[in-house]
């Protein structure tokens, strides 16, 4: 392992982003930040790009088109916080044991992971695919949707898999410190996206024209090539986690204790994402103009806020390993330093949202009505975004922690009993119009931030054996 005592910044800069691996429960713990959240941050802002990129393209194609892709990714939703709810439970043991310095069991629970992840897979994917149709019903799409596009829903669910073992994947390198795996996979993964995303919904050159099913094989496509590649990286790679086809055996002491931390980070997304699926049905009581604005404002907001998401996702790294070193202060310290970061950039942002939010949606579409909706959106969730970048920092260090439940609570809390009621009676009720959704959102994210804030000065989960 190298040394960073004596490295400039440009030096550490180039060191994260050639995956150097180093001691994180000893380097100096504002260069350990910079060395996990460099790549991490650059991975999450790609990700994101496939959800920008798909928007893009297929506002090309109408209102329509756009509130189908906005209602698929609500059903999606779910499924991402059984990937999130996984990677969350795979970084927080890898990392915990990699603090001990038990790199064998490492190794076996990130097997159990991938396994798990197979078998939920194809479940989840041959439900998604043959049930398309029922899905959008239930979800509130328009006959249109539910009819001529649901083609593009079956493909996204049927590909669960791509979404799943990316999530594990990369939850894997995330925990054994080597998050420069997932950030060229997901670059990969992206660029292949937004090469075959025009070519297969407008049919360019050899290419057949698919319309809106073509933007879903894309991302499906794209996100396989990415697994693969970090699957190779971790089979043949200097990776500390080099993983074995032997590690792929069931061992079920561990499958139990990866299910039991799983649990807690399953529930809490799966709370949070059921969440926006009421919020979706909410929404298209307005029709699929409000749809679409919506659509559009949360796909930005999730593009910019990314490298924000991956500044937070070191502190799971960064809590589990030196936890696991019986550093406990060391830890604290570090949820502190990521907790200052998060704030000062995400008020940066909030100021260009607030000040300039026709011209950025606008960007995507130019119909007037979508744009007022999608602004008003933008704006309203940006009066709470120093308070979000502060919730995320928290909500990681109970999830490195491998305390999944905490997190669970204040979602139930602040998502089931306040967001979704609220949204209901303000929007439906008191306005009549969809702003009463995103004064909902405000509130219960902000309220998220405090609770967890309180809870995380309680030290409980310092105490959390995994």
């Amino acid at each position: 392992m190298k040394s960073v005592d004596q490295m400039n910044w440009w030096a550490l800069v180039k060191s994260s982003l050639q995956g150097d691996e180093y001691d994180y429960t000893r380097i100096p713990l504002n260069k350990a930040v910079v060395l996990l959240a460099i790549p991490m941050m650059l991975e999450t802002s790609i990700e994101a790009l496939f959800a920008i990129t798909d928007i893009f393209f297929v506002a090309k194609l109408g209102t329509e088109a756009v509130a189908t892709v906005g209602v698929t990714e609500a059903v999606i939703t779910l499924l991402y916080a059984i990937g999130i709810g996984l990677s969350i439970s795979v970084t927080a043991l890898v990392a915990r044991r990699i603090g001990e310095n038990e790199i064998q069991r490492a190794k076996v629970l990130a097997g159990q992971s991938i396994l798990l992840g197979i078998a939920l897979s194809i479940v989840i994917g041959i439900c998604g695919a043959v049930f398309a149709k029922d899905i959008l019903t239930f979800v509130g799409a328009s006959e249109t949707i539910i009819n001529e596009h649901y083609g593009y829903t079956a493909i996204m669910l049927g590909g669960s898999a791509t979404i799943l073992l990316f999530f594990i994947l990369n939850g894997i390198c995330r925990g054994a410190g080597n998050p420069v795996i997932a950030m060229k996979a997901i670059w990969l993964a992206s660029i292949i996206n937004i090469f075959l995303d025009p070519c297969l919904i407008f049919g360019l050159g050899p290419f057949p024209k698919l319309g809106i099913e073509g933007a879903a094989i894309a991302t499906t496509f794209g996100r396989g090539i990415g697994i693969v590649y970090v699957a190779y990286s971790l089979y043949k790679g200097s990776s500390r986690i080099q993983l074995a086809f032997k590690d792929l055996t069931l061992v079920a002491d561990e499958l139990v204790l990866l299910v039991k931390v799983s649990i807690g980070g399953i529930m809490q997304f799966f709370i949070a994402t059921s969440s926006w699926i009421f919020l979706m049905k909410i929404i298209a009581e307005f029709g699929s103009t409000a749809l679409a604005g919506y659509t559009i404002a949360i796909r930005v907001i999730d593009f910019i806020i990314m490298p924000v998401w991956g500044l937070s996702n070191s502190v799971s790294t960064l809590v589990g390993q030196n936890l696991g070193a019986n550093n406990t202060e060391r830890a604290k310290q570090a949820v502190y330093q990521v907790t200052k970061y998060n704030v000062a950039l995400m008020i940066l942002i909030s100021f260009v949202f607030i000040v300039f939010p026709e011209f950025i949606i606008g960007l995507f579409t130019q119909e007037k009505d979508v744009i007022d909706i999608g602004a008003k959106c933008l704006r309203i969730l940006s009066y709470g975004f120093g308070l979000y970048g502060l919730g995320l920092a928290m909500i990681q260090a109970f999830n490195g922690a491998g305390d999944t439940y905490t997190p669970t609570w204040i979602n139930i809390i602040c998502f089931w009993l306040i967001q979704i009621p609220f949204a209901y009676w303000f929007s439906l009720k008191v306005l009549a119009h969809p702003d009463g959704v995103f004064w909902a959102i405000f509130i219960a994210e902000s309220l998220m931030a405090v609770i967890s804030l309180i809870i995380f000065r309680q030290n409980r989960w310092i105490k959390v054996h995994v």
